[in-house]
C-alpha cells in the first residue's frame, strides 16, 4: 500500500493556448498537511480543480492510494475519497446543517431517517471536535459555521482527502485556531488535507510541508520545518522579496471624514449598521475589521453614496475645510459637489471594472462626463492605461485585452491604480488583497502608504488582522452592524480585536470610541 494518498504525475492543462499548468507533479501523503503556495495565476486552483473532478487534465496522470485512476466529474473524486472545500460554500440557505449534509446522497431509500443520521453525523463531530446546531438553517449561521458544513458533508460522504481553498480568509483569530485544531485531529486520523492559502505565518503554523507553483510550473516542495516566510515568498515569485510594511506616522492628521450616528438596512430590509460613529483623519490608513456580514460592506457604500440610511456622513476637505453632507448624495452629486472621493469596491468585476472593456474603456468610466460633444479624446485613458500596466507591473497581452481574462491580482492593479490616478483626498478600499499573492499584495499596501503619506484618508476593509496591525494607524471593530471598539493599530494584539469581533469584551471597548473623535489614537479597547 501506497504512503502517498494523492501521486499526480506530469499534469498539464490548457486554455487555449495558454497553459494554466504544465507538467506537473504533486503529492500528498496520508496523515499530512500539505499547503500549496503559488502567486495569482500561478495555477494552484486550476491543478486542485483536476483533482476534484471540475477540469479534466490535457495530459499526467492521477493516482489514488497507489493505483491509477480517471476523474472526469466530481462524482467520480467523491467515490475516491476526494472532497473540496472551495471558498464560495456550496449550500442551500433554507436547508438545516443536516440536510446539507446528506444532500444528494443516494442509499436506495426513498425515506431516511433524521434520527439515524444526525446520530451518525454526531460520531463524525465528536471525533474530530467539530462544534455545530445540525437544525440550524444555513441562512442563521456565520461563515465559521458554513464552513464547518462544508468539511463534514465531505466527510459524511467518506473523504480521505480534503482539499480546502483559502479556508481562514473570513475567520476570527479564535475560529481559525479551532479549524487548525480539527485539522490536526483529522491528519492524526490519517486523512491527508491540501490547503491553498496566501497567509504564510498560517502556513508555517499548520501544514508539514510546503509545495510551490509559479506560472503554472512545479517548482518544489519543501519541509515547512524548514522554512521561512521569505525563502517561500522567493519560490514563489522567483526573486527576493522584502517583506515589510513600512508604516509611518499619520501625517497632519485632519478630519476628514465623521460619521454620526449612521444606520442603514439591508436588501433584506435588516439592519446592516446600527448607530455607527467614527471619524477617519487625513493622512492616516483606518482599518475596518469584522466578521463577514458586519456591516462593512454597507459602510462604505453609504460614503460613496451608494447606499440610503439615516445619520450623517460628513466629508471635511482637510485643505479648505468646506464641510459636505454626503448621505442621500448619489456619486454624480458627489462629485459635482466637489468631494474628492474614491472608491474599490469589494466586487472588482461586477461593481468596480467592465469585464469586456480593456483598461482605457474602464479608466474612462471615471472621466467620460468630462469630455465635450458626442466623441471622447482616447489619449488620456490610453496614456493612463500604459502609466497603470508599467508602474503597477500589470501582466496582460495589452491594455485593450479584456480585463475579465487577466488574472485577480491584475484586475485589482488595475482598479486600484485607476482610483488612485484620480489623487483622491478620501479612498475607500473593501478587500483590496482578498486572494491576491503576496507580491501583489505588497504592491498594493504600498500604494496605499503613498496615498497616506500625500495626506490622503484612507479606510481599508481588511479580513487578515496581522495586515490590519501592521498596515493601520487606527483599527475600528465592527459586530453585527455596530462599532464595538477602536484601538491603536501599534499596541492592540489580535486577539484582542479577534474578541471585539465576536462582541466578547465589547462594552469597555465602546468606553474607548470618545477619545477617538478628536483623532487621539486609543490605547486602550
Amino acid at each position: 500500500m501506497s504512503e502517498y494518498a494523492i501521486e499526480l504525475k506530469g499534469i498539464s492543462k490548457y486554455f487555449g493556448v495558454r497553459a494554466a499548468n504544465e507538467d506537473v507533479d504533486l503529492n500528498v501523503k496520508k496523515g499530512e498537511i500539505l499547503a500549496l503556495l503559488g502567486e495569482n495565476g500561478s495555477g494552484k486552483t486550476t491543478l486542485m480543480n483536476i483533482l476534484s473532478g471540475i477540469y479534466y487534465p490535457d495530459a499526467g496522470h492521477i493516482y489514488v492510494d497507489g493505483q491509477e485512476v480517471n476523474i472526469a466529474s466530481p462524482k467520480d473524486a467523491y467515490h475516491l475519497g476526494i472532497g473540496m472545500i472551495h471558498q464560495h460554500f456550496k449550500l442551500v440557505d433554507i436547508f438545516t446543517a443536516a440536510e446539507n449534509i446528506i444532500l444528494g446522497l443516494e442509499d436506495g431509500q426513498r425515506v431516511i431517517n433524521m434520527k439515524d443520521v444526525n446520530a451518525e453525523i454526531h460520531k463524525l463531530m465528536d471525533r474530530y471536535g467539530f462544534d455545530l446546531d445540525l437544525g440550524k438553517k444555513v441562512y442563521d449561521m456565520s461563515v465559521s459555521e458554513k464552513q464547518t458544513v462544508e468539511i463534514i458533508k465531505m466527510l459524511f460522504r467518506g473523504a480521505q482527502v480534503l482539499i480546502l481553498d483559502e479556508p481562514t480568509a473570513v475567520l476570527t483569530p479564535q475560529e481559525t485556531d479551532h479549524l487548525f485544531e480539527v485539522l490536526r485531529n483529522m491528519k492524526a486520523d490519517g486523512k491527508g488535507i491540501i490547503i491553498i492559502t496566501h497567509k504564510l505565518h498560517e502556513v508555517l503554523a499548520i501544514s508539514d510541508r510546503v509545495s510551490i507553483l509559479r506560472k503554472g510550473h512545479y517548482i518544489g516542495t519543501v519541509n515547512t520545518a524548514e522554512a521561512t516566510e521569505t525563502g517561500l515568498t522567493e519560490m514563489m515569485v522567483g526573486e527576493k522579496v522584502v517583506l515589510d510594511i513600512d508604516r509611518t506616522d499619520p501625517v497632519d492628521p485632519k478630519k476628514c471624514l465623521e460619521i454620526r450616528n449612521l444606520t442603514c438596512l439591508n436588501q433584506y430590509g435588516v439592519k446592516a449598521l446600527d448607530d455607527v460613529s467614527f471619524t477617519a483623519m487625513s493622512g492616516e490608513i483606518l482599518g475596518i475589521a469584522g466578521i463577514a456580514g458586519s456591516g462593512q460592506k454597507e459602510l462604505l457604500e453609504a460614503i460613496a453614496g451608494l447606499q440610503a440610511g439615516t445619520g450623517s456622513i460628513l466629508f471635511t476637505d482637510p485643505e479648505t475645510g468646506d464641510t459636505e453632507e454626503l448621505l442621500g448624495k448619489d456619486p454624480l452629486k458627489i462629485k459635482q459637489m466637489g468631494v474628492s472621493l474614491a472608491f474599490v469596491p469589494e466586487d472588482r468585476l461586477g461593481m468596480g471594472l467592465v469585464g469586456n472593456m480593456g483598461m482605457p474603456g474602464n479608466m474612462m468610466i471615471r472621466s467620460y462626463r468630462n469630455g465635450r460633444g458626442r466623441l471622447l479624446e482616447q489619449a488620456p485613458p490610453r496614456n493612463l492605461s500604459e502609466d497603470i500596466k508599467d508602474r503597477l507591473e500589470v501582466v496582460t497581452p495589452g491594455i485593450n485585452y479584456p480585463v475579465r481574462r487577466l488574472s485577480g491580482g491584475n484586475v485589482q492593479k488595475v482598479l486600484v491604480g485607476r482610483e488612485i490616478a484620480l489623487a483622491p483626498k478620501l479612498l475607500l478600499t473593501a478587500y483590496a488583497v482578498r486572494g491576491l499573492d503576496i507580491n501583489t499584495s505588497y504592491t498594493i499596501y504600498n500604494l496605499l502608504n503613498e496615498q497616506k503619506q500625500k495626506g490622503v484618508a484612507v479606510i481599508f476593509v481588511g479580513e487578515d488582522l496581522d495586515v490590519l496591525l501592521e498596515l493601520c494607524d487606527r483599527i475600528l471593530v465592527l459586530c453585527q452592524g455596530r462599532v464595538s471598539g477602536i484601538v491603536d493599530a501599534r499596541t492592540a494584539k489580535k486577539e484582542e480585536i479577534g474578541l471585539l469581533m465576536t462582541r466578547h469584551g465589547a462594552e469597555p471597548a465602546l468606553e474607548a470610541q470618545a477619545g477617538q473623535e478628536t483623532g487621539k489614537e486609543v490605547q486602550d479597547a
